[in-house]
């Protein structure tokens, strides 16, 4: 049975993370003592950690859910790494807000490889929580004044529901105005030109016709006639 304070979003079942250490990734299982409120787990399947496939599969709003990316920021041959946290409904605005923010000359996603190095935590599973002290961790104002919202686990095994304010308040947070920026509209599918001088179904090859072949007309005519004809 679900934890009775825990959460209802979508079919998962959510459990307080501090029970189900199996679920966490080490530097989260160890960051969750100095948190400044609940939080709760819950196991999904490793390949649906994405969030596009996870929205799906399990029934929880996609606005109910945060992304955090890795941002590689450089200035004077030097790289900083922070993490940014938006809604799943937007993107983090990283050459822009971020980039300013930092005081880099350029900031762009960070490297898989670094990204998993750096924060000892799953591709596809970062998460704020537990990350290194020295990072800086970006809150879009949005995900501070959700009641909770879902993101990594540090796994792609779980995911974690944890509210907003916690994770504003987290040792390394700053929450920022604007970070989280709309989603760019899909264009929609080129319209097929209208020929209005042929029906939808019409073709050059009429009905019970087939395309010319020659023309040579004594084969046609032995390729159609009846059986009961015999032969010549």
């Amino acid at each position: 049975m679900p934890d009775p304070a825990a959460p209802v979003l979508g079919s998962l079942i959510w459990s307080p993370a501090a029970e189900r250490p199996e679920l966490l990734a080490p530097p989260v299982a160890a960051a969750l003592p100095v948190l400044a409120g609940p939080v709760w787990v819950a196991e999904i399947a490793d390949d649906l950690a994405d969030t596009a496939a996870f929205t799906e599969a399990y029934g929880v709003p996609l606005a109910a859910s945060a992304n955090c990316v890795v941002v590689a920021a450089r200035r004077g041959g030097e790289t900083t790494l922070a993490a940014c946290l938006v809604l799943a409904t937007t993107r983090a605005d990283v050459n822009g807000l971020v980039r300013r923010h930092l005081g880099a000359r350029k900031a762009s996603f960070a490297p898989q490889d670094v990204a998993v190095a750096g924060s000892g935590m799953a591709y596809g599973g970062i998460t704020p929580v537990g990350l290194p002290a020295a990072w800086p961790v970006l809150v879009d104002a949005a995900v501070a004044d959700a009641e909770v919202v879902v993101i990594g686990s540090g796994t792609r095994g779980s995911k974690l529901a944890v509210p907003g304010a916690v994770l504003a308040a987290l040792p390394a947070a700053q929450v920022l105005e604007g970070l989280g920026q709309p989603l760019p509209a899909e264009a929609p599918p080129p319209a097929q030109p209208l020929r209005l001088d042929r029906a939808p179904d019409d073709s050059d090859v009429g009905w019970g016709e087939r395309p010319a072949e020659g023309s040579d007309d004594d084969r046609r005519y032995h390729e159609d006639r009846p059986p009961h004809w015999g032969s010549d």
